[in-house]
C-alpha cells in the first residue's frame, strides 16, 4: 500500500478547498451580484423549484458565504455539509433526469461540487486551514497560556 505523507495530504486538501470554494463562491456572487435575488427566484420559479424565494436565498448565501469559508477552512465540516445539501437540492430539483453533462441541462457540475464539499467535510480541511489554527489554540489553552517564542 503506498501511503501518501501528511503534508502532501494537507496540501491536496487545500487545493480542493479552493477550487470548490472558489467555485460556489462565484455562483453565489453572480446570484447575488449580477443576477440579484429577484431574477434568481424567478429561475427557481420557472424551473419548478419549492418555495422559490426561499430557496434563492438559501442558495445564495450558502454558496457565497459558504465559499468563502471554505476556501480559509473555516468551519470546514459544517460549511461541506450546508453546500452538499444545496447541491442535493440542485440535484434533485433542477437536474435530475437531464443526463450528466451541463450543456444538456445535467448534473456533472452538482454533482462534483456537492461531493467534493460532502468529502471536505468528513476529511476536514488540513493543516493550512483556520480550522487548523483554531484547533491548535484550543489546544493550548487546555494545557495552560501559551507560550511565545
Amino acid at each position: 500500500m503506498i501511503t501518501v505523507p501528511e503534508s502532501v495530504r494537507d496540501l491536496v486538501k487545500l487545493l480542493a478547498r479552493l477550487g470548490i470554494g472558489v467555485i460556489f463562491f462565484a455562483h453565489g456572487w453572480q446570484k447575488l451580484f449580477d443576477l440579484g435575488i429577484p431574477k434568481v427566484t424567478a429561475g427557481f420559479r420557472a424551473m419548478g423549484v419549492p418555495l422559490p424565494g426561499l430557496s434563492a436565498w438559501f442558495a445564495t448565501f450558502v454558496e457565497l458565504v459558504g465559499g468563502a469559508l471554505l476556501v480559509l477552512g473555516l468551519f470546514t465540516p459544517i460549511v461541506g455539509l450546508l453546500l452538499a445539501v444545496d447541491m442535493l437540492g440542485a440535484y434533485l430539483t433542477v437536474h435530475i433526469g437531464h443526463g450528466l453533462f451541463v450543456s444538456e441541462g445535467g448534473a456533472e457540475l452538482v454533482i462534483s461540487l456537492g461531493l467534493g464539499a460532502l468529502l471536505l467535510a468528513a476529511v476536514g480541511a488540513g493543516r493550512y486551514s483556520l480550522d487548523h489554527v483554531l484547533a491548535r489554540g484550543r489546544v493550548r489553552d487546555a494545557d495552560g497560556p501559551m507560550q511565545r517564542y
